[in-house]
């Protein structure tokens, strides 16, 4: 798995506040760069993969570790 280039921690942070900080943090990143994301919000589930598929960005990975998930994004 690729080396990410940004990490936002979101845990802690119910439905939208996952989303608008990764929202946020990519803004600032490079075409092609990756933004780990890790949440425990159950929503994000949900959230994550939609905000994907809507700003366009990849989906890279979407996991569970130790109680919260961790989704890869790379900017397009």
């Amino acid at each position: 798995m690729d080396q990410s280039d940004d990490t936002l921690d979101a845990l802690g942070l119910l439905c939208p506040l996952p989303v608008l900080k990764a929202r946020k943090r990519l803004k600032a990143l490079p075409s092609g760069a990756t933004l780990t994301v890790l949440a425990d919000d159950p929503a994000a589930i949900v959230d994550v993969p939609h905000f994907c598929a809507e700003a366009g960005h990849e989906l890279v990975s979407q996991s569970e570790d130790g109680g919260h998930q961790v989704y890869v994004i790379r900017k397009v």
